[in-house]
């Protein structure tokens, strides 16, 4: 009697685990569709930035639908920089060349390959950018020209390299452009979140700031921070000393240095914060990973808290999380599916 019981149950359970098998398929085949194909068959754009806070811009729009190459190493002087051979030939290979907006020595030379017809991809420079809202600013504290250095700082510069990068990647990829688009645009509301946010705080305000260096100038001036001095009044140039930019730091309300510069330019900045009796704050101008909305509201926020005032806390997303979620469901149900067939 027990041997024949037990016979009766087994058409129940394989009639269990056969619903089981097919629900956690059908869970997995809704979820897959959104997770991009490894093995597409058509090859994915290459994009190549300059430096690394280009390449950050372009990886936070496009995500996995592009291959992004950075050029420059953190560390190194941009302005001093030389391709290697291999690099060249990844220039000359590439769909997309995102640069600062030509200034660079590496970025002539590209322009001179362009001209020579050595590059088959499309070449992004200043008026490319400006075509998309893009602005340079004058360092008045200068000779009054025009400031190349750090313009990827200001959130408007950056939504205007990122659409102009996918103005360039559907020329070269028509069929994807409805994808770019809407990769851009996500990119752009993002970045226009976290200006928001903050507007309260930058409303009517009227400071005034002495920068270590040029590049900081576009971190600040966006949010109606006035720059009246700078301890290197330009990358190219010597520093100044600290007694000689003194009478400008007494009239400012804040000092602002790069993180990444050189021990002795963040010793300098200290001292005149300490001699003027003014706040300092360092802000990050280079980095080479992580997302640029990140730096965004970093370097923003630090500025405010530096000012006296309590910065609004914004949540920062991850590129890829929706992804990883729906990865792990999908690894979760086909592994509850291999269960069933190993106990089929």
């Amino acid at each position: 009697m027990k041997g024949g019981k037990g016979t009766r149950k087994r058409p129940r359970n394989r009639g269990f685990r056969l619903l089981g098998l097919i629900s956690v398929f059908l869970i997995a085949s809704l979820l897959l569709p959104s997770i991009p194909s490894a093995g597409a068959s058509s090859p994915k754009p290459i994009v190549v930035a300059t430096i690394g806070p280009l390449a950050s811009i372009v990886r936070e729009t496009f995500g996995s639908s592009v291959q992004v190459y950075t050029l420059i190493p953190p560390g190194v002087d941009p302005h001093e920089y030389q391709l290697t051979a291999k690099q060249i030939n990844l220039v000359k290979e590439a769909d997309v060349i995102v640069t600062t907006g030509g200034h660079l020595p590496v970025e002539k030379m590209m322009a001179e390959l362009k001209s020579e017809g050595s590059l088959r991809g499309e070449l992004l420079l200043a008026d490319d950018y400006e075509r998309c809202g893009f602005r340079y600013l004058r360092e008045t504290w200068y000779h009054n020209g025009t400031n190349p250095h750090g313009v990827w700082l200001d959130p408007y510069n950056a939504i205007a390299i990122a659409e102009a990068t996918e103005k360039a990647l559907i020329s070269a990829h028509p069929p994807n452009a409805a994808v770019y688009r809407q990769d851009f645009e996500r990119f752009r509301d993002r970045v226009l979140e976290i200006v928001k946010a903050y507007e309260p705080l930058l409303r009517n305000r009227s400071g005034s700031v002495v920068i270590q260096q040029p590049s900081i100038q576009y971190a600040v001036s966006w949010m109606g921070l006035k720059v009246v001095g700078a301890i290197k009044p330009e990358e190219e140039a010597p520093a100044l000393g600290v007694d000689e930019v003194l009478p400008a730091a007494r009239r400012a309300d804040l000092i602002v240095y790069s993180n990444q510069s050189s021990a002795q330019l963040r010793k300098a900045a200290l001292e005149l914060a300490s001699k003027a009796g003014k706040p300092a704050v360092g802000v990050y101008v280079f980095w080479g990973k992580g997302n640029y909305t990140e730096f965004l509201i970093n370097n923003t926020a630090s500025i405010i808290r530096a000012m006296g005032e309590k910065p609004v806390v914004i949540k920062q997303e991850r590129s890829g999380h929706a992804y990883a979620v729906a990865a792990f469901f999908v690894a979760l149900s086909l592994g509850l599916a291999f269960g069933y067939l190993m106990r089929w």
